[in-house]
């Protein structure tokens, strides 16, 4: 089995041996799996993602992969049935541009947890111990004591919650231009299907986070992937993507783009709204950083919101990145009849956010410990960031690294030309690190070799270093270092 071996396939394969193993009986590891099937690490973690789906194994921290106790069976059906059944029929496919896809390996890579023993440069989520659980765990027993804990919200998010987010976004807007709704991906879900219809284009940055072009393929659109230069999307790209397609939706990421780490300025970010407006579409801003700027950051581009007086940007700004990936709130901001539009979409798809969580976010969001905390993440952030730089500098060389933005927390590395990207990820975890390669970050085919480095995921930053150390020699001699 080779690269191009797909997860389903791999998980197929190795379904037929974990079924007749005693329960309990340790699987392979990571690297060893890898090394089996010329895989990469990303496949063979979703392949085990697969057969954890299917109640086949069980991963223990710390110890490894296992077979899992099989189930009572409830049913002695066949099932087999429904993989043709869930397969679109040939021929409605070709008259049915809107098809909804509900594969992502990329974003599924994203959020999947690595193996005992290896060094995570691939999470998409700080550390825990960066994060403010002591605060989160006040905030959550002074919500459950909430006599209304319970009651029932109002549909557009409690009143207090909706309030913070504008205040939080910044001035201009009020709690009635915000709709609570269920973190970024909710955000962006709810967005796309609510402005888009299944068949239409939605333009997307490229690469970009790999979560907007599930969200976009789910709701039957056709991703549409523009280019990026060192201050993000490229007005004449847009004009001349919009005018060719008719796409009513542009999503972007202004400030520490993900994966580019690329900003947009202010000059920038009001062609980009002016070509839209033309256009009559929208902006979807995904302004999942705006907390995560370092303490040696001068100060970022305002929200596109803020710059906008058409109504043309719906604004996300989300609590996951710098509380918890458990504290799922987020704010959706926008002005004129699409703000009633997204209320209808989130009330369908999820009816309201449970109200123990929106008390729980008031409660940790008016605390003192909340901005204390965040300028705790913020100075660990940089601190992460300046090591990491040192470390990728010192192994792979200064052209691996072009920019490092002082924001986010990942580094976009570029790989010498002609390196298989996917046999460096592959090799990497071998050594017992897990990396994000760029291939899943693109809606096409990339242009170069890359790869994204988290450097907030690991427990210190003892273990970044010691995971960038283990990179080098991965390239053969006259490409390591420049």
């Amino acid at each position: 089995m080779n690269n191009s071996s797909s997860s389903a396939e791999i998980a197929d394969e190795l379904a037929r041996e974990v079924i007749p193993l005693p329960a309990g009986t340790r699987l392979p590891t990571h690297r060893a799996l890898v090394t089996r099937f010329g895989a990469s690490a990303s496949t063979v973690s979703q392949a085990l993602a697969l057969l954890t789906q299917r109640g086949l194994v069980v991963s223990r921290p710390g110890a490894g992969t296992f077979r899992a106790r099989p189930e009572p069976s409830t049913s002695s059906g066949d099932t087999s049935w429904q993989e043709a059944a869930l397969a679109l029929n040939p021929g409605l496919a070709e008259g049915n541009p809107g098809a909804r896809d509900f594969t992502s390996p990329g974003l599924l890579n994203t959020v999947s947890t690595p193996g005992p023993g290896v060094i995570d440069l691939n999470g998409g989520y700080p550390h825990h111990s960066l994060l403010p659980m002591k605060a989160l765990s006040s905030a959550l027993a002074r919500a459950a004591r909430r006599p209304q804990a319970w009651e029932r919200p109002p549909i557009g998010g409690l009143p207090d919650l909706r309030t913070w987010f504008a205040e939080d976004i910044g001035p201009g807007l009020g709690r009635e231009d915000v709709l609570i709704v269920g973190a970024g991906q909710a955000a962006l879900s709810t967005t796309m299907r609510a402005v888009a219809q299944p068949g239409d284009p939605v333009v997307l940055e490229s690469p970009t986070y790999p979560g907007a072009v599930a969200a976009a393929r789910a709701a039957g659109l056709r991703p549409v992937g523009l280019p990026l230069d060192a201050h993000g999307m490229r007005p004449d790209y847009l004009d001349d993507a919009l005018a060719r397609t008719g796409a009513r939706l542009v999503v972007l990421q202004p400030l520490f783009q993900n994966p580019t780490g690329a900003s947009v300025t202010e000059e920038r970010a009001r062609e980009l709204l002016a070509v839209t407006r033309s256009h009559e579409a929208f902006v979807l801003e995904d302004d999942y950083a705006r907390h995560m700027t370092h303490s040696d950051c001068l100060t970022p581009v305002k929200p596109l919101v803020l710059l906008d007086t058409d109504g043309v940007v719906i604004h996300i700004r989300s609590l996951t990145k710098v509380a918890s990936p458990n504290l799922r709130v987020g704010g959706l901001a926008a002005r004129g009849p699409v703000l009633e539009r997204l209320r209808m979409a989130h009330m369908i798809d999820t009816m309201m956010v449970p109200a123990p969580l929106q008390h729980t976010a008031v409660e940790v969001l008016t605390s003192p410990a909340w901005r204390r905390g965040l300028a705790e993440l913020q100075a660990s952030l940089t601190e992460r960031r300046r090591a990491a730089v040192r470390g990728v500098v010192a192994t792979l060389g200064a052209e691996a690294l072009p920019e490092h933005p002082r924001g986010g927390y990942h580094l976009w590395i570029r790989l010498p030309r002609g390196t298989d990207e996917a046999g460096f990820v592959a090799a990497a975890l071998a050594h017992g690190v897990a990396l994000a390669p760029g291939a899943n970050f693109h809606t096409g085919q990339p242009d170069a070799a890359r790869v994204r480095l988290s450097y907030a995921a690991t427990p210190t930053t003892a273990d970044l270093t010691a995971g960038i150390s283990r990179l080098g020699g991965l390239l053969p001699a006259e490409s390591a270092k420049g």
